[in-house]
């Protein structure tokens, strides 16, 4: 079998024994495993040296036989250079991407950058996990962790290191609380809606009389709306993409048609005679330079008359709106408190402050929508598939609670099914 143990101080005389001083004499490691094909050598040191290297030779031939054999000097590289590394080789959307890379950067990298991969065990994990909940909510933390475990998992297939130590049954996230999202009540919307300046009040009507998220609100364009088939026609969204604006498909690459009430089509109509929808001309998908003619292709500038603007023409970026304008309307409405340096008005809206209101997000038209529709007792997988849900059952993960009860009616079904004898 391959492989053998060298001793790099002496060599042996001739009668065969190890007497005869070499130039290493006393110098480094003694004993080095070496001769394995796709093994780097090793060396070892002190009285175990000899030792170390036989159960190390075994080890490697054993491993090597079976193409099992990972090199734990391999694993000595800090996580924040592995990271790099496979960053560097990620594909995917690069918004999702680029989300990803800032939480990992910031609760992985800068906590256990400075480890070396397989210096990162499970008492490791135990304390970083502590600190994580010291500042972070349970679901914000298992997003993370999963982060963290396919990162790691990474390095197992590229044989950096032998195991996955998020694998392990006795540590892991913090299971999260329970949560039901909660729908707004007619009043509440409209006098948000009274608060929001005049050119933005659709956006309200479309998140809560058509579903759509906010990101696809301020990406719709007149040619969408298709009041012969009552449907609007959800083609893309508006998003950011290393801070700069970008068109992309919807969130899960889906495109989709939802019903048009016709009191949203007329909120349309009188929106667009009041602020004409304007021509946008953005990328698609990635606002970087394309490295080849495909790329070129799939990221081309395309042209859209948005329903929405900023009040200066361009296209709405949804972080400054949300500040400026949703959260503005939010305290003069009374939803959400007002920062202790701020007085709302209207005409100070973009010198505001505000505290976080998370769950009051634009979001919250989305569930009203879906309460609405899920308590008019359509069909969940309708639902679902106006909302733009991979498969119905994410909606009745997320929206059960809003489900009518029932009303009786298969109660009465099953007492005439069983007054029905087998014989009639």
């Amino acid at each position: 079998m391959a492989g053998y143990i060298e001793d790099r101080w002496f060599r042996k005389d001739a009668s065969g024994k190890r007497t005869i001083p070499t130039d290493r004499n006393g110098q480094g490691k003694r004993y080095r495993v070496t001769g394995i094909p796709g093994v780097r050598s090793r060396s070892f040191e002190g009285l175990l040296g000899p030792k170390g290297a036989k159960a190390w030779l075994a080890k490697a031939q054993h491993e090597t036989t079976k193409g099992e054999f990972i090199d734990p000097r391999s694993g000595n590289i800090l996580l924040a250079d592995y990271y790099e590394e496979y960053a560097s080789t990620r594909e995917g959307d690069p918004g999702t991407l680029e989300g990803q890379d800032q939480s990992i950067r910031k609760h992985i990298v800068g906590r256990l950058g400075q480890k070396p991969l397989n210096g990162i065990k499970v008492p490791q994990l135990r304390q970083w996990l502590k600190e994580l909940s010291g500042e972070l909510g349970p679901g914000t933390i298992g997003l993370i962790w999963g982060y963290l475990s396919t990162l790691l998992q990474a390095a197992v297939e590229d044989e950096r290191i032998t195991k996955n130590p998020c694998k392990a049954k006795s540590v892991g996230p913090p299971a999260p609380p329970p949560k039901k999202v909660r729908a707004w009540t007619k009043e509440r919307i409209l006098a948000v809606r009274a608060e929001m300046e005049p050119r933005f009040r659709i956006l309200v009507d479309l998140g809560v009389g058509a579903g759509l998220r906010q990101g696809e609100a301020i990406g719709l364009s007149a040619a969408d709306i298709d009041e012969a088939a009552g449907v609007l026609h959800v083609r893309r969204q508006l998003k950011k993409v290393h801070n700069k604006l970008v068109y992309a498909l919807p969130k899960g690459e889906k495109t989709r048609d939802v019903p048009l009430p016709d009191h949203l089509a007329e909120r349309l109509r009188e929106h667009l005679k009041e602020f004409p929808a304007r021509k946008v001309e953005l990328p698609w998908g990635n606002p970087d330079e394309p490295e080849n003619d495909r790329q070129a292709e799939e990221r081309a500038v395309q042209a859209h008359e948005l329903i929405v603007t900023a009040p200066w023409g361009g296209p709405v970026r949804r972080d400054s709106w949300n500040e400026r304008y949703w959260k503005s309307a939010l305290v003069i409405a009374g939803i959400i408190p007002a920062h202790p340096d701020s007085h709302p008005t209207s005409k100070r809206r973009q010198l505001l402050k505000f505290v976080p209101s998370r769950e009051h997000g634009f979001h919250v038209l989305r569930h009203t929508f879906a309460s609405v529709m899920l308590d008019a007792r359509e069909p969940i997988v309708a639902v679902s598939n106006w909302l733009g849900h991979a498969d119905a059952s994410i909606t009745l993960r997320i929206y059960a609670h809003m489900m009518p009860e029932a009303d009786g009616r298969g109660r009465t079904a099953m007492d005439a099914w069983f007054e029905t004898g087998p014989d009639s």
